[in-house]
């Protein structure tokens, strides 16, 4: 029993401290003021100026500027889709001059050391929009996850303007897979939507993502909450009459891929000069349709190809919507602040009004002028007061809290979770993993793998899919002890706690030091350093296993998994 007690207060307590400890730092302690680093940006000002009137409004006070090295964790994380290297958050916070923000942002936007991960990440994400997390994985299904995460990279590494973008996924024909004849990445997007009940997940999943508007809750019955009608559904869904997708031709060989084209409609009421649809109303009577517009804009009613392609019809008015420049503003908003100008984030429609519709205007307008340039709506946005202020709330906007069904103020950072993809990409880099040896398709492979422990599809007409990377017990087991975790940790030759213990220049201190720098992008609290300091009393001067622990317990702290 003695023994027993031993180890309990000499390595359990400790433990159990600097868990307590740590994850009470977003919420707990004081952050050292940031430099206002106003920009000089003029979209930036704007931005500023239209969020702090509603901060007037209100009577809010924002919350206190982020450190410099919150800001460099935040930013990285948004941008590449990892937290920095130790060296890279020394370099930022050890630079004085006045502008070193946007410094920061121009070169991991616009240098060539970070184009591939910059590409990587906003890949990732797309991917998991347009395909799903699960898209491609299912034997059964005609999706290249390989193709679109390769015409997806293509596209961000090039800069591909936005508008463009979303006319070559609307409009894409060709085959799936990379390698295969005739190959476009981007007709993955819709090869498994055009078929599946006469297009429903393609009408639906455009609208969505490129227009922020919920259609298909119209599909069977009026929208119950504004005046959009059944009619409405049924006359975008027209759009994709004429699109057919095919397996793959395995006379082609086992690289054939998938294959996504344009083809004659006959129309239901078999006369291709005027091709039309019906549908049932809930009363049993039978309605008729054409393509026409949300707009109210039609097009010509041929179902010949070669008179009108419905799905080049289409992608114009997406693009020249009023709705386009709208969608994508609020969902990088979101993407960078937590919270868009409206909820959902893909719901524009005229019965959800956004929070602040002046600054929604502003965002559209100015992308729309910038040449659908998704970087540069990007730097106004990471450059911007609102979010470069702490996590850390004051008495005047403690109920500046969505999760509490307020409307988001953005007076303080809101904090969330890592996506799964990002604490992925963060292990890497923090345990010094990321070193990975492989090709770009390899390293996709072993993280889509890790990924799908996590994440179930639904089969339903919108792909919904469902997650359990958000805190519950499949995410806890993996973090406590999973195998990315015990290879993080492990003390053999080449591993981060080998590399700082055979540095024989480095004290105890500074090994803890780059410990903390390495997963919180912090030096430890006077606190956490005495602790550290029991850590190795407990464990004897073993070295190694002292930093093992103390390396576990920031790996699985709230403050490593959490963006604040």
């Amino acid at each position: 029993m003695n023994l027993v007690r031993a180890i309990f207060t000499k390595c359990v307590l400790p433990l159990l401290a600097l868990m307590v400890l740590l994850p009470a730092y977003c919420s707990a302690s004081d952050p050292v003021d940031g430099p206002s680093d106003s920009s000089r940006l003029p979209q930036v000002e704007k931005i500023n100026e239209l969020v702090e009137i509603v901060w007037t409004d209100f009577e809010i006070t924002p919350s206190k500027p982020a450190t410099d090295g919150e800001w460099c964790r935040r930013v990285y994380l948004d941008l590449i889709g990892r937290i920095p290297k130790v060296e890279e958050l020394r370099e930022f916070v050890g630079d004085k001059s006045p502008d070193k923000r946007e410094k920061l942002v121009e070169k991991l936007l616009y240098d060539d050391e970070y184009t591939e991960e910059f590409a990587r990440n906003w890949t990732t994400i797309w991917t998991n929009l347009l395909i799903g997390r699960t898209g491609g994985n299912d034997n059964r299904s005609m999706i290249s996850r390989a193709g679109m995460q390769k015409y997806l990279r293509d596209s961000f590494a090039r800069g591909k303007p936005y508008d463009r973008m979303t006319n070559e996924l609307i409009t894409a024909t060709g085959t799936t897979a990379p390698g295969a004849k005739d190959f476009n990445g981007a007709t993955n997007f819709l090869i498994d939507k055009v078929n599946e009940e006469n297009g429903a997940q393609a009408t639906a999943q455009t609208s969505k993502l490129f227009l922020g508007l919920q259609v298909q809750c119209t599909q069977c019955h009026n929208h119950p909450f504004n005046d959009w009608k059944q009619q409405k559904y049924w006359e975008f869904n027209a759009f994709y009459r004429q699109s057919r997708a095919f397996g793959a031709d395995q006379s082609m060989g086992p690289e054939a891929g998938a294959r996504l084209g344009d083809f004659d409609f006959q129309g239901e009421n078999r006369d291709i000069d005027e091709a039309a649809l019906f549908y049932e109303l809930r009363n049993g009577l039978t309605k008729v349709a054409y393509p026409v517009f949300v707009d109210g804009t039609k097009i010509e009613t041929s179902g010949y190809v070669s008179v009108v392609n419905r799905r080049q019809k289409l992608a114009e008015l997406v693009v020249g919507s009023e709705y386009f420049t709208k969608a994508i503003a609020n969902r990088t908003w979101a993407h960078f602040l937590g919270y868009g100008f409206t909820k959902p984030v893909d719901d524009l429609g005229p019965h959800n009004s956004p929070n602040n519709p002046e600054l929604l205007d502003y965002l559209a307008q100015q992308f729309e002028s910038e040449s659908y340039d998704l970087r540069k709506l990007m730097t106004w946005i990471v450059l911007s007061k609102p979010y470069s202020l702490s996590s850390k709330r004051n008495s005047t906007n403690e109920k500046d809290d969505p999760l509490l069904g307020e409307s988001p103020k953005f007076s303080h950072f809101y904090l969330r979770q890592m996506r799964a993809e990002e604490l992925f990409e963060s292990l890497q880099v923090a345990t010094e993993a990321g070193q990975a040896t492989g090709s770009y398709e390899q390293q996709e492979n072993l993280k889509n793998k890790w990924l799908q422990q996590f994440t179930t599809a639904f089969g339903t007409d919108e792909g919904d899919e469902v997650t359990s990377f958000n805190g519950t017990i499949p995410q806890v087991l993996m973090m406590f002890n999973g195998e990315m975790i015990k290879e993080a940790t492990a003390t053999k030759r080449g591993t981060l706690i080998s590399n700082l213990l055979e540095d024989k220049k480095l004290k105890d201190e500074q090994r803890v030091s780059y410990l903390f720098e390495a997963g919180l992008s912090r030096p430890p609290t006077t606190a956490e350093k005495r602790l550290a300091e029991q850590f190795l009393k407990a464990r004897g001067g073993d070295r190694a296993e002292a930093l093992k622990d103390i390396w576990w317990v920031v790996l699985n702290s709230n403050e490593f998994i959490f963006n604040h």
